[in-house]
């Protein structure tokens, strides 16, 4: 099969912040490990030249002919116009991987034109049935088995790390773990320390004892939004109001680290809770959570490695793409 594989080549666009690497190497990558013709339509350099960007997509999966087009949508850059066009001559799918939040703003506004599908959200299935489109699959963010798994250490560097773009709230919370005597090194863009490559990063899993998830959604507890001017605009303007899965809740296990994360709905169908990995349900459980799992170095141990060994069985990106396109060949 010829897939003609739509996204961006850099992070967000921005050729500073690096690769793409989900869409490289995780989707892109995916299709041809399972045997399949890759073809690529970068678009960054469009995307202010939105018109322009129409009639070089449409003209070049025509000189193209694929079997599949994969998008992977976060903006209107493409019109409803250019969708419908490749839809009814070819086969086309969309990841859709924000529903949790801005289903109503945002994917019900695209999802019939596309002939597929996918949402990360179990709980948007019935909705998207709701506005016609019958042809969805729910799938979910993965870790990205192309990346190297390195070998084990002996010995930790970190005793409680995170990795993440800065948010009003996770700055909130990492600074009241700190008041509370829990030192944490934060990675990621807006933060001191700055972002990790991704070989980095899956190192820096490995070196911590506890490795933090934390949401970057909206969150209305009143500690937080009394934390600074920053953080109560944020709270009462943002509309991402809903937590949800995210790939650094596979990536941290697949690559060998203990995972302490907020509970976001549905984790419990790729993970056994309180096994294979950790959940805080609000803030004042992480202090009592992290010295836990400080102190009980078998248990945190046996979580760890149990979480690794169910990431790496089912939770690469290869084992996502296999499923859908059983679905949809």
């Amino acid at each position: 099969m010829k897939v003609l594989f739509v996204d961006l080549e850099y992070d967000y666009g921005v050729k500073s912040r690096g690769i793409n690497a989900i869409g490289h190497d995780g989707f892109k990558k995916s299709f041809e490990r399972l045997g399949h013709e890759v073809v690529p339509f970068y678009y960054d350099g469009y995307l202010d030249e939105k018109d322009e960007l129409q009639e070089k997509l449409c003209n070049f999966a025509d000189v193209t002919k694929p079997d599949l087009i994969f998008f992977c949508l976060f903006r209107d850059q493409f019109t409803l116009a250019t969708l419908e066009y490749l839809k009814s001559k070819y086969k086309t799918i969309n990841w859709f991987g924000d529903d949790q939040w801005r289903f109503d703003s945002f994917t019900k506004v695209y999802a019939n034109s596309f002939t597929w599908c996918i949402s990360t959200d179990k709980y948007a299935i019935s909705k998207y049935h709701a506005i016609g489109q019958k042809n969805v699959i729910y799938s979910q963010w993965a870790a990205i088995n192309e990346h190297k798994i390195n070998a084990w250490i002996h010995e930790y560097k970190y005793d409680v790390s995170f990795v993440g773009g800065y948010h009003p709230y996770r700055k909130w919370l990492i600074t009241q773990l700190e008041k509370q005597g829990v030192s944490v090194a934060v990675f990621g863009n807006g933060w001191p320390n700055g972002p990790l490559k991704s070989e980095e990063m899956n190192q820096l899993f490995l070196e911590s004892k506890i490795n933090l998830n934390i949401s970057n959604s909206n969150c209305l507890d009143l500690r937080y939004l009394t934390f600074s001017i920053r953080a109560f605009m944020n709270g009462i303007r943002s509309p991402k109001s809903a937590s949800q899965i995210k790939a650094r809740n596979f990536e941290i296990p697949y690559f060998g680290g203990f995972q302490l994360t907020d509970y976001v709905p549905s984790l419990e169908g790729y993970f056994e809770i309180g096994k294979e990995v950790v959940c805080y349900s609000d803030s004042s459980e992480v202090v009592l959570q992290i010295k836990y799992y400080l102190e009980n170095n078998e248990e945190r141990e046996a979580i760890r490695k149990a979480g690794f060994q169910k990431a790496v069985s089912e939770h690469g990106y290869i084992n996502r793409f296999s499923r859908i396109l059983e679905k949809i060949l």
